[in-house]
């Protein structure tokens, strides 16, 4: 039997929390990347740590979106799920997740629960998928996995696997491969053990699902270099690698935490070390003893961490020691929803510290950013003495994709410490009357001991508060962000460079809104976009560029007031975080469409919106 061509499936699984979804997800789409084809993964995290089973609330799992070009964001509703229960589906049908004739393979074993109420549940849930219009394919995927295991539910998603390693003509060898790798440093046994039920899960499927093969051609567009599969987090952790760091002081917190794991593994072959310490105030504080010791140093941490973080991060930009903090943005505010995305950190990354604090922040847009961004972070941070914030989020954090493998050298490394003598007539802060920047004097240099401190200060590092000294030395911390701005240049335009509509986005939202765009552009649509990474200084030219296009909107994952809303209006409306410091900047009028659903946003969603505001523009301008 000939597999039916496919250029893109998105495909999901979904179960209780503990049941090993994402293991097997992650390993498909690695799989998948590694014989060819564009890779996006997302995770489905429920917000506690162990959710009731069987309820909606508690879905865990994760979607694989593959094609045969590049994917860079998740895409719209999925074309295939594979569920161990029927409840969890419940979620991510509120969340629109799935269309009508969208196929699900359901684990019957609730059918015959010995409770008449589970099964009540499960005949109830059937019928509700099918009217819903999801092709329901009630399979004994259970009762299969007892065949080769005492408890399906440890190893029932490498059963899983070979399921879908059938469906989608994966190598069943890379396959047997892909899981010795997971599961190495293990015993034989286990790895034996996993192995046999991914060969029983890809005969199943065989056997009971032949209706269902698919192929999804490898990438015509394929880059011929090394690529290498990761997540946001392990990129991040090899850009602190080969940024040449030695040190990462956190305090595990969702959902950075897997970043500390990463490092913790990897880092001591590295030279490195991970401090966990105790808080996160901890955290940071250890880290600035380190980089004004000479080892600039990494901090990790999320969206309540930075709130932790503000006092210290103001320490490190009024004593100007260099720092690179990476916030893996998450829902908030408060605890808020610690396993879903957000972009919701940006003017409090701005803003957050008391006084004026001025300090260098960077959004990552993809995963390879993760790790590039972090390495110019480090270097950045030395050059202009002052803490650099680079902002991920959750749907980075966790995605899967494969990337061009960088080509490291030596010009990415922390330079060796310089420990000649400092000239005693230079001061600890000899700012440049023009640039702001200074040489930094390091602790062990003869004659380069000064006192830190994180109150107002003069060149000598002398507490001093006199009103000119502290408006001379507020200017000189400002003007180095001037100094950088000055040697960036304008965003790339996606698109026209001029139109009727400008998109300009930040973060992980860069796949999805050049998707959308790209789509409404073969419509016809006079649409471009634009993605910036440099947030704190923004990207030079962006006056300029906003004046070609009748309208500009943002596009975001944080919130803002809909104009339509009851008591909104033009003057108390708040604006997505980026409009507002763009409108700030600009003094253009900039709108913005954001949402805080937390979940990725899909280029349908998108699309619409942009849509809507387009017909809105035509309709006011007669066209």
């Amino acid at each position: 039997m000939q597999p039916q061509t496919k250029q893109e499936h998105i495909v999901e699984i979904v179960s209780d929390s503990g049941e090993g979804a994402q293991k097997c997800g992650q390993t498909f789409g690695t799989i998948s990347a590694k014989m060819g084809n564009g890779v996006w993964t997302v995770e489905i995290i429920p917000a506690e740590i162990q959710p009731p089973a069987r309820t909606p609330s508690g879905a865990s799992g994760i979607r694989i979106r593959l094609g045969s070009k590049e994917i860079t964001n998740v895409g719209n509703e999925g074309d295939l799920v594979v569920a161990f229960n029927e409840q969890v589906l419940y979620s991510r049908i509120a969340n629109g997740a799935y269309k009508e004739g969208t196929v699900v393979l359901l684990d019957n074993r609730w059918e015959s629960d010995r409770s008449t109420e589970i099964q009540q549940m499960y005949k109830k849930a059937v019928a509700e998928f099918r009217d819903h219009g999801l092709v329901v394919h009630e399979l004994p995927i259970h009762e299969a996995c007892l065949k080769v295991v005492k408890d399906p539910r440890k190893g029932k998603n490498m059963f899983v696997l070979g399921m879908l390693c059938r469906i989608y003509n994966r190598d069943k060898e890379m396959g047997r491969n892909e899981i010795a790798l997971t599961f190495a440093g293990k015993a034989e046994k286990i790895i034996t053990s996993n192995q046999k039920l991914f060969d029983a899960g890809y005969q199943f499927a065989a056997e009971q699902l032949g209706e269902y093969f698919f192929e999804i051609p490898t990438r015509e567009d394929r880059s011929d270099s090394p690529m290498v599969v990761t997540n946001g987090n392990t990129a991040v952790g090899l850009g602190v690698m080969a940024s040449g760091m030695e040190l990462v002081s956190m305090y595990p917190i969702t959902p950075a935490t897997s970043a500390s794991h990463y490092l913790a593994d990897v880092f001591p072959a590295a030279g490195g070390f991970v401090h966990q310490a105790e808080d996160e105030i901890a955290a940071i504080a250890f880290a600035i003893g380190a980089s004004y010791a000479g080892k600039t140093a990494c901090t990790i941490t999320s969206g309540p961490g930075m709130a932790l973080k503000t006092e210290n991060i103001a320490l490190a930009v009024m004593a100007e020691v260099p720092l690179v903090i990476v916030n893996v943005q998450r829902g908030g505010p408060s605890t808020g929803l610690p396993t879903k995305i957000e972009q919701g950190d940006l003017l409090s990354a701005l803003y957050g510290e008391p006084g004026d604090a001025p300090k260098i922040i960077l959004a990552a847009a993809t995963i390879a950013e993760c790790c590039s961004m972090v390495v110019l972070a480090r270097k950045l941070a030395e050059s202009f003495r002052t803490p650099v914030i680079v902002l991920t989020d959750a749907n980075l954090a966790t995605g899967v994709q494969p990337w061009e493998r960088p080509e490291l050298s030596r010009d990415m490394l922390a330079p060796p410490l310089d420990q000649s003598e400092w000239n005693s007539d230079i001061p600890a802060y000899d700012w440049d009357e023009k640039t702001g920047l200074s040489q930094r004097p390091i602790p062990g240099m003869p004659n380069g001991e000064y006192v830190l401190t994180g109150l107002s200060h003069t060149k000598q590092s002398k507490v001093s508060y006199e009103s000119a000294e502290n408006q001379y030395s507020a200017t000189m911390r400002s003007r180095k962000l001037a100094t950088l701005q000055s040697t960036l240049t304008p965003p790339n335009i996606h698109g026209d460079e001029s139109g009727d509509m400008l998109v300009v986005g930040w973060g992980s939202t860069f796949g999805a809104i050049e998707e959308a765009v790209d789509n409404l552009r073969t419509t016809g649509e006079k649409i471009s976009s634009i993605h910036l990474r440099f947030l704190s200084p923004l990207e030079p030219g962006l006056t300029e560029i906003f004046s070609q296009f009748k309208k500009v909107i943002t596009i975001e994952v944080n919130y803002s007031d809909d104009i339509n809303a009851p008591m909104i209006t033009t003057e108390n409306r708040r604006y997505a975080q980026l409009a507002m410091v763009l409108r700030v900047q600009t003094l253009a009028d900039v709108d913005c469409w954001s949402a805080v659903y937390g979940h990725p946003l899909q280029p349908e969603m998108i699309g619409n919106v942009l849509q809507e505001r387009l017909n809105q523009l035509n309709k006011k301008t007669g066209e």
